[in-house]
């Protein structure tokens, strides 16, 4: 993942060169994305109707639902049509659809972006600055929930409307542990005491690991690091932004967790991409605990498995959790457009419309009013452990939304890997991926 987003990254600096040699803006009567197709659900249009292109990336079953919230937007707000077009493009390839948008000046008013893209995109004027809109109370700021907020804020501005909120906690398998006669992981407990118990219900008779870590060198090995990093007082970036701030005993302490899981044998080092072999291994009752998120718990149940949900451990008494937040990002089709897609989104984000996309997202709540959403203390219920995932949402920090991120990300990665397959101890790891990250900031810089 992390060298396929470094190529869309040189491509997107490309498009916001062009960009900028053109001078390009929106204009109201362009149609962004090759004309809306419109979904007609507010009954005839009148002369002042704006329409506005919504790529949203989604699967067949949440287009549904978001077809039919479009209609019910429609019918209150007959003055603007929203597309009922995913962009052609699943969520993945979303920033590539863009890119490409970017350098032919055609892009659409909403598209699905992933937090830790939309640095790129404001490197572009084409992407809507929303300081005004939050300042004369168009956006109602606030109400979003802080990691939330974190991850469609670059340089202090935002720049999107929050659209996905998750974060990382253990989910352990209660049948393995009755099993093996080890009680169940508290819900406050050390690294230590994490390591421990991973070595009490290993049980290579039977094919079962302790837990599991990704070890593709991606971001998804990656990002699962960063609160154990935080934990220690460390950071991703240093506070003026010109190295890393992971150095020294902060990526250590976390990278020798890693390193103490492999030398103990506990740990299962999943190769493929997704995860997807940690999640069929949990659900095979051959893998104790798994660090994942809520998106996970569906597949549990449907899977079978009695699972139980504990926080992240920790160093301290503080379970720092990492989420990795995606955002609804608006482009500069001209004010008219911008304006609309702005009014669409703040009714999304609403509690009854917000309660419809978290059902069928695997969102957690992004707003700090969804309780008065009819439904919600049901919805919070409706799945073992999305409860508590929800309340760690308050433990939860996000990665640097910041241009340099897949560099740092690559660095990492790597160490990790090196110390999964024994390659390399913690110390010299992290010292590698220091000095690697520093070094593409330099020259960045």
């Amino acid at each position: 993942m992390a060298k396929k987003r470094l190529i869309l990254m040189a491509a997107l600096a490309a498009a916001v060169a062009a960009l900028a040699l053109s001078a390009c803006g929106g204009s109201s009567s362009s149609s962004g994305g090759g004309g809306s197709s419109g979904s007609g659900g507010g009954g005839g249009e009148s002369e002042n109707t704006v329409e506005i292109e919504f790529w949203h990336g989604q699967n067949d079953r949440i287009a549904k639902v978001l077809d039919e919230m479009i209609d019910e937007f429609e019918q209150s707000h007959p003055h603007i049509v929203v597309s009922k077009d995913a962009g052609g493009v699943t969520s993945d390839r979303m920033m590539q659809k863009v890119t490409a948008g970017l350098q032919a000046d055609d892009v659409p008013d909403i598209a699905y972006i992933f937090g830790s893209d939309l640095a790129s995109f404001a490197q572009s004027e084409k992407l809507a600055n929303l300081s005004e809109a939050v300042k004369n109370g168009e956006i109602d700021w606030n109400n979003f929930v802080s990691v939330a907020q974190e991850a469609a804020t670059v340089d202090g501005e935002p720049r999107a409307f929050p659209s996905l909120v998750d974060n990382l906690a253990v989910v352990y398998n209660k049948k393995i542990f009755k099993e093996e006669g080890v009680p169940f992981p508290p819900n406050e407990m050390s690294w230590e005491e994490f390591l421990k118990i991973a070595e009490e219900v290993n049980d290579p008779s039977k094919g079962i690991a302790g837990w599991a870590w990704p070890g593709t060198g991606d971001e998804d090995t990656t990002w699962r690091i960063w609160p154990l990093v935080w934990q220690k007082g460390g950071e991703v970036l240093n506070e003026d932004g010109t190295g890393v701030g992971f150095e020294g005993e902060p990526g250590e302490a976390a990278l020798e967790v890693v390193q103490k899981g492999t030398e103990a044998g506990t740990i299962y080092i999943d190769g493929t991409a997704g995860s997807e072999r940690m999640q069929q291994l949990f659900n095979s009752e051959k893998l104790a605990m798994n660090i994942t998120g809520p998106w996970a718990l569906v597949e549990y149940l449907e899977a079978g498995v009695e699972y139980g949900v504990t926080l992240l451990p920790s160093f301290t008494d503080e379970h720092t959790t990492i989420s990795g937040p995606d955002t609804w990002a608006i482009f500069d089709n001209g004010e008219e457009r911008e304006h609309a897609a702005i009014e669409f989104l703040d009714w999304f984000s609403e509690p009854e419309q917000q309660l419809k996309w978290l059902e069928v997202s695997g969102s957690l709540p992004l707003t700090k009013d969804i309780g008065k959403a009819p439904g919600y203390a049901k919805f919070q219920n409706s799945i073992p452990g999305l409860k508590a995932f929800i309340d760690n949402t308050a433990n939860a920090k996000t990665r640097p939304t910041v241009t340099s991120y897949p560099e740092i990300s690559t660095a990492m990665g790597k160490a990790i890997g090196e110390v999964l397959y024994k390659k390399s101890d913690a110390q010299q790891a992290v010292e590698s991926a220091a000095s690697a990250a520093n070094q593409e900031l330099e020259l960045a810089g």
